[in-house]
């Protein structure tokens, strides 16, 4: 596949395409999915499904659902499917047995789905174990959606390097980035004041303080827009997923923490603005619904004709709303601020500090109110250790990732005893 040419963003070239650059497609586009068994996956599939003829596919992975991952294989005719639970592997050949797809379990195997010759590769592979895979595509030089925030939030300098040297094109799939996307072809470089990333508030966006401290996991997990995974949906909930996709926004789009504002938007119907030097502000509209987004890549650099997604209906809707965020309460947008101007791995410390906290709340191990603490204790204990150092490649995420980890766990019987 021919390479895309480049936006110029900052100090070095994004690998993030030019709006009306025609990539050079097959007839019939080979697509990998990275998490096929997640909800991003799932959305992916369904736009696979509305669209027969005109995709192929080469490889799908799941993480533990081998009965998902297989009947997926079977429908869509997979060359390869891979499991990321080794001692999946049998069962996972049983129920394939009798057709010609190649399976393969564990992450050399997750890595080898991404790395065969598939023209679109969606990433969604959750949390830093995407990272691998996903530069695996980006090492051939494939157009890769890229959904899965952590790839950036690890590693955003280094991911966005190797992409650029390999002549890959990154499309974002979250909404709120591909609104961004979408409306930063409006303008120039030269022109940019800021970008403008809306969240929905989550569950919690009028709760008193002391009530968030004490939410329970049930509520939240009811968000009041989206359908997403167990962990995003708690991200949401805490704004810890906004504080990632500013991070993610910084490193995607190279722009700096104070072009980057957030705003609050209960309907969750625009997702993204940007605003040029004019003092115009061009902003992306769509329902909720995460087939749309993937929609757009899946098709760039045309469109999909009638998605699967619910057509805007503006009149029904009524009114559109937007609030400041409220740091206050919802700590973990600082946080990620903090983190952002901090650099030097303080990103990866971050996302891994949360990973662990939000596991612990599911467990049942701290209250709602303590993951911020946890992420911002291990943070602090992080910067005067004196770890902080540039990340120049994938095993040095990696291992900042790991290391996160260890301090976050060891941090946890202490913010779970504050808390109580």
């Amino acid at each position: 596949m021919a390479s895309v040419a480049l936006l110029w963003f900052g100090e070095h070239m994004s690998a993030v395409p030019l709006r009306n650059n025609k990539a050079a497609f097959s007839a019939v586009r080979s697509v990998t999915v990275l998490g096929a068994t997640g909800s991003i996956g799932d959305s992916t599939m369904d736009l696979l499904r509305a669209a027969p003829g005109l995709y192929r596919v080469e490889a799908l992975t799941g993480n533990s659902n081998v009965r998902g991952l297989a009947s997926l294989a079977r429908e869509f005719d997979a060359r390869f499917v891979a499991i990321a639970d080794p001692s999946r592997l049998v069962e996972l050949k049983e129920a394939l047995a009798g057709t010609r797809t190649e399976c393969g379990a564990g992450e050399s195997a997750i890595i080898e789905a991404a790395a065969r010759p598939a023209d679109w590769v969606m990433a969604a592979v959750s949390g830093a174990a995407g990272l691998k895979p996903a530069l695996a595509a980006v090492d051939r030089g494939a157009t890769v959606a890229l959904a899965n925030k952590e790839c950036l939030v690890c590693a955003g300098d280094f991911f966005m390097q190797r992409a650029q040297k390999a002549g890959a094109c990154i499309l974002p799939a979250d909404s709120e980035h591909n609104a961004l996307f979408q409306a930063l072809g409006s303008g120039n470089r030269e022109e940019l004041v800021r970008v403008i990333i809306t969240a929905s508030g989550g569950p919690f966006r009028t709760w008193d303080p002391a009530d968030i401290e004490q939410a329970t996991l049930a509520q939240a997990l009811k968000h009041p827009n989206w359908s997403m995974g167990q962990k995003i949906t708690i991200d949401s909930a805490s704004m810890m997923n906004k504080g990632l996709e500013v991070i993610e926004a910084a490193y995607l789009f190279s722009l700096t923490p104070d072009q980057i504002d957030v705003l609050v938007h209960p309907q969750s119907i625009v997702h993204g603005m940007v605003e040029f030097s004019d003092q115009s502000v061009v902003a992306q509209l769509g329902a909720p619904d995460m087939r749309i987004p993937i929609a757009h890549c899946l098709g760039w650099p045309d469109r999909i004709s009638k998605g699967p997604a619910a057509r805007l209906d503006l009149a029904k809707i009524g009114q559109l709303t937007f609030e400041e965020p409220d740091f206050e309460r919802f700590p973990a947008l600082r946080l990620a601020y903090e983190s952002l101007r901090t650099g030097r791995g303080a990103t990866t410390v971050f996302n891994a500090a949360n990973e662990v906290a939000v596991a612990a709340f599911i467990a049942g191990q701290i209250k709602f109110g303590a993951i911020a603490r946890l992420v911002e204790a291990t943070l602090e204990a992080w910067i005067r250790s004196g770890n902080l150092a540039p990340l120049e490649s994938a095993d040095d995420a990696i291992a900042v990732d790991h290391k996160a980890r260890n301090k976050a766990a060891s941090l946890l019987p202490q913010i779970a005893l504050k808390a109580s």
